[in-house]
């Protein structure tokens, strides 16, 4: 274990929440990196059909690349009751002075999945709350591997604690999910405006 302990002590494990997100220059950079987001998120309606007497919607969600919107970093279907689908995320804006070049920048993260006869809580998850979500794999890796983890860890408790880390300007919009009636043949398309409010357009699946 002594050699594990030498590599973690050069990694300063010892380094507060706090200290990364006021004093770290890799977090500032990585932060630069987020650029203002269009399209982050796809759906359609796999099928639709009626079980003993209730409708349900499958539907089939997608989530693309930031750098490249061929590549689908995830992909995964869900049963719905009904066919209102409500899709929940959580916006988290970080404020000018965590970024290298002084902008503010957000990251947007899904949370989960229901239908209108459910209750938010009981939603499926569309990804898991604690680690690195799949669209920003990579955006830090310039962090030793704990500051990484600290800092998801900490962005994902806004979730249950939007004021959580109020005092480093850090803000967390959510609990307005954006739900829509889907039916076959169309693409739903989830776009952030530069305000960061959501929205989903339908297009005809070609």
């Amino acid at each position: 274990g002594m050699v594990l302990w030498q590599q973690m002590s050069t990694w300063n494990v010892a380094m507060t929440l706090s200290d990364l997100l006021t004093e770290n220059r890799d977090l500032k950079a990585a932060l630069g990196r987020l650029t203002a987001e269009d399209q982050i998120g796809y759906a359609k309606v796999v099928r639709q059909e009626e079980i003993e007497g209730r409708l349900v919607t499958t539907v089939r969600f997608a989530e693309t690349a930031r750098d490249d919107q061929r590549r689908q970093v995830l992909r995964r279907e869900f049963d719905i009751p009904g066919d209102v689908v409500h899709f929940d995320t959580l916006v988290v804006r970080f404020p000018p002075q965590m970024v290298q070049d002084g902008e503010a920048r957000a990251l947007y993260l899904w949370r989960r999945i229901y239908g209108e006869t459910m209750a938010p809580e009981e939603g499926f998850p569309i990804v898991a709350e604690d680690g690195e979500p799949p669209r920003y794999a990579g955006l830090l890796d310039e962090l030793p591997p704990p500051h990484r983890a600290m800092f998801w860890e900490a962005v994902w408790s806004l979730a249950n604690d939007p004021q959580k880390l109020s005092e480093h300007g850090i803000r967390a919009v959510y609990g307005n999910a954006l739900y829509t009636r889907m039916v076959p043949g169309l693409i739903y398309v989830f776009r952030i405006g530069p305000t960061g409010d959501f929205f989903v357009e339908s297009i005809p699946e070609l």
